[in-house]
């Protein structure tokens, strides 16, 4: 099913957008003009509506939607207004491929984004290429940087797998332990945790004594849990899917009131899911990965209060109209990231239609400062044009009094690592 979002009415002057910044938001004294006769840009969104990453697609949307409303309210991009396409995926590779297609030639859009799943990435990505359309991923998967996909396919809004376990591998080892067991889905995300984090953690003297993969649509967890080698230091688990709260639970009944590892996840295991929820005391001390702290820090960015405005979101990273409805924080905000990117590329390109599409790319691969403001709320990154991968920093919380607590912020530069390609030889 597919839902058209349509906000064209903006102030005619898209110097506003930057000069503002916050103010923006709230729309105060702004005067709406009638868009001049301009066409509209139609960006494609590949949602994840149904299917497991259905809890990430909602929040997607919301926030995609919040940062086209800001774009518009700022004069659109380069005085087009933007209209965003959505059509629903089913989380699934084939489907995703087909979705790209009608994106493209059925609606007209002049680009794609928006897709998490690595599995639906790795389907998709292949149909962008043989339409020769920009296919903008929202994932974290190292399929981009890696060289396996082609160069029509960019991941600028968000860092990857890799970046992420090369930063934080060396604070997990200093202050958590070194003797590793890791419980990771079955499919392409969870096996870049499984090899990066493997080196990673071998680099600091430590060792993964068990790999335990789970498929993503198992509901019960039980029965892995005897694998965990009894000498094992911490459990290293970033479970997905419609079973992520059940896990956790399972966990802590298996290891009860008696000695346990320590917990080390990725809030991929809990997004979505409050970590004060009865049966989650287990969890109290353990520690997370969060690359956007779900709940506000004392030290958060100056624009991070107008951002969780924009997209709904209270201080304790749920929706202003529903305490109970947890926003899936830590990964949405790529979608807002992602749109501010195409709107700077665009506007550099001078792209006016499909037949400047190579022209757009070429001005994606040529930007790498991409510094901290309203267009990133998460924070600065810099991308880079040969391997399209963007670079961020990442955080580290702790659960205290049943609340995410950030511990720790890494830098850009702890998460470089060298390329292993260079999209700008390749042909388009």
């Amino acid at each position: 099913m597919i839902t058209t979002k349509k906000t064209g009415l903006a102030p005619s002057r898209r110097s506003v957008l930057m000069g503002a910044g916050a103010g923006l938001l709230a729309g105060a004294g702004l005067i709406r003009p009638v868009w001049a006769q301009a066409a509209p840009l139609k960006l494609g969104f590949q949602l994840h509506a149904t299917g497991i990453g259905a809890g990430y697609g909602r929040w997607y949307q919301r926030t995609a939607d919040a940062a086209v409303k800001l774009i518009n309210e700022g004069g659109g991009i380069a005085g087009r207004p933007v209209e965003l396409v959505y059509e629903d995926d089913g989380t699934d590779p084939k489907r995703g491929a087909e979705v790209v297609d009608k994106l493209v030639s059925q609606h007209g859009c002049d680009l794609v984004l928006g897709t998490l799943f690595s599995h639906v990435v790795m389907g998709s990505a292949p149909r962008a290429g043989e339409l020769k359309v920009p296919y903008l991923v929202c994932s974290e998967g190292y399929h981009v940087a890696s060289g396996a996909l082609n160069r029509w396919t960019l991941q600028p809004g968000i860092t990857d797998v890799r970046s992420q376990i090369s930063s934080m591998a060396p604070w997990v080892a200093g202050n958590i332990g070194k003797k590793v067991t890791m419980v990771y889905p079955d499919y392409a995300f969870g096996y870049d945790h499984r090899d990066f984090f493997t080196a990673a953690i071998q680099a600091q003297g430590g060792e993964v004594l068990a790999q335990i993969a789970i498929p993503p649509t198992e509901t019960s967890f039980t029965r892995y849990f005897p694998q965990i080698p009894p000498e094992t230091e911490v459990i290293y688990h970033v479970m997905v899917g419609p079973g992520v709260l059940t896990f956790v639970k399972e966990l802590g009944e298996f290891y009860g009131t008696g000695a346990k590892p320590q917990l080390f996840g990725f809030i991929d295991s809990l997004e979505a899911v409050d970590t004060a929820t009865p049966g989650l005391e287990f969890l109290e001390g353990s520690h997370f990965w969060e690359a956007h702290p779900r709940v506000k820090p004392a030290d958060a960015g100056e624009h991070e209060a107008a951002y969780r405005a924009a997209v709904g979101v209270d201080d304790n990273g749920a929706s202003t109209g529903d305490a109970a409805d947890v926003a899936t924080y830590s990964h949405m905000f790529s979608t807002w990231e992602t749109l501010f990117f195409i709107k700077q590329a665009i506007e550099a390109a001078g792209y006016t239609g499909p037949a400047d599409r190579q022209k757009l790319v070429e001005a994606m691969e040529a930007i790498s400062d991409l510094p901290y403001g309203i267009e990133r709320p998460q924070g600065a990154k810099t991308f880079n044009g040969k391997t399209h991968q963007a670079f961020g920093v990442q955080n580290i919380s702790k659960i205290e009094g049943g609340k995410l607590v950030k511990v720790h912020t890494t830098t850009i530069e702890e998460g470089l690592y060298p390329d292993a390609v260079d999209y700008t030889t390749m042909a388009f």
